[in-house]
């Protein structure tokens, strides 16, 4: 799940706190309708490994933004997780360059945040995945310049954090993937300032424990991990101590081991991967040194890539997240220009992008949840003003 691109700075404060249930924040506020505004749309040629594209353009009606309850918190590089009660958990992140290690639960039925149980450590640009047993397991990230090997379980019946086994590597901005048997694969990530990791590790909520797998064939970090249908695991582009790449590779559960797959047509880092309804997986933006506007897409029966329309907007360490009805609504992030507020749709069926209304401020390194309803909530981030605790709903209509 959790990226990289103008580094923040990884400034930190360790602390250790235990849990309780507190105060709740509050409210909602206004709500914006629907507008029409512009769509990409594309033609393409498809060669062994990329198709050329054009680019046209159309209008279309968008989806309302609503303001929705604060955060107690300014955040970013924190985590979100939704639950299997429907509530959102979002832990750690920065504040002022202090890592935290505070976390809090978004009601989507009142649109109010209350906080609940912190965490062991602090941390930033962890990772989180909600088990089938209903816990959340966070692991490594930086805290206080220091990478972290540790993992710790959030248990939404109690609203306490509990240490649980430690990988063998500490690592950040690493990826985190739920595998079909219920077990996690963590995968590269950066261990130095300088130097990243190829290797991968599996958790086993059943016994709490962690084994190592077969590595991946390039240590990288700001990569991406996509669980696919036949479940298989997808790690595409990144960071490495050679650059930005375009490499991509398999993780087969059945057997432990990686195999590459094609290249995508464009090195990229800090970019968004998102799996489609149809099996194949949109992989937006980016940077290696410019932000990049342009998508592809994975197809995992022939194992190539497909360059798809280009989005409106060039951008790096935004989010992507793949609709009920089947869009996908990118958000934020930042590119040359500075950052981002805008939003975009891509519509799988036409290959098309369209501009949807922009979030209320500019945001990076934020997260997008799906709610139960449907709805998409986008929270805190940071921008050139600081650091924000703010929240926002993208709603279907």
């Amino acid at each position: 799940m959790s990226t990289t691109r103008s580094s923040p700075s990884s400034t930190s404060a360790t602390s250790t706190t235990t849990l309780t249930t507190s105060s709740t924040i509050t409210s909602t506020t206004t709500t914006t309708s629907s507008v029409a505004e512009v769509t990409s749309s594309t033609s393409t040629t498809t060669t062994a490994e990329a198709t050329s594209t054009t680019t046209t353009t159309t209008t279309t009606a968008i989806p309302k933004r609503t303001m929705t309850g604060t955060m107690s918190v300014a955040r970013f590089g924190h985590t979100a997780s939704t639950l299997a009660n429907g509530l959102v958990l979002v832990a750690g992140g920065y504040n002022n360059n202090t890592s935290l290690n505070s976390a809090e639960l978004y009601n989507p039925a009142a649109g109010i945040w209350t906080t609940t149980g912190s965490m062991n450590t602090t941390r930033a640009y962890h990772t989180s995945s909600t088990l089938a047993n209903g816990l959340v397991l966070v692991t490594g990230g930086i805290s206080n310049g220091v990478y972290l090997n540790s993992a710790e379980l959030y248990n939404p019946a109690t609203g306490i954090w509990t240490t649980t086994a430690r990988m063998s590597v500490v690592r950040r901005s690493h990826t985190a993937s739920t595998l079909a048997n219920g077990s996690v694969l963590v995968a590269g990530g950066q261990v130095t300032s300088t130097t990243s990791t190829n290797s991968a590790q599996l958790y086993n909520p059943a016994t709490g424990t962690w084994i190592t797998t077969g590595k991946i064939s390039l240590a990288r970090f700001y990569h991406t991990a996509s669980t696919l249908e036949n479940g298989k695991v997808l790690v595409a582009g990144g960071q490495s101590s050679g650059g930005v790449v375009n490499i991509a590779e398999l993780y087969n559960p059945s057997t432990g081991t990686w195999t590459t797959t094609r290249n995508m047509s464009n090195t990229r880092a800090i970019h968004t991967a998102s799996t489609l309804a149809n099996g194949l997986v949109l992989v937006t933006g980016g940077t290696n040194g410019v932000t990049l506007k342009s998508a592809e897409l994975y197809n995992p029966s022939t194992g190539t890539w497909t360059t798809t329309g280009t989005m409106s907007n060039a951008r790096a360490v935004h989010t992507a997240s793949t609709l009920t009805n089947g869009l996908v609504l990118v958000t934020g992030g930042e590119n040359t220009g500075g950052y981002l507020n805008s939003a975009e749709l891509y519509n799988p069926t036409k290959g098309i992008w369209t501009t949807t209304r922009n979030m209320s401020a500019e945001r990076r390194f934020h997260t997008a949840s799906i709610l139960a309803n449907g709805s998409v909530l986008v929270a805190g981030g940071g921008n050139e003003g600081g650091h924000l605790n703010s929240a926002e709903l993208f709603q279907l209509i």
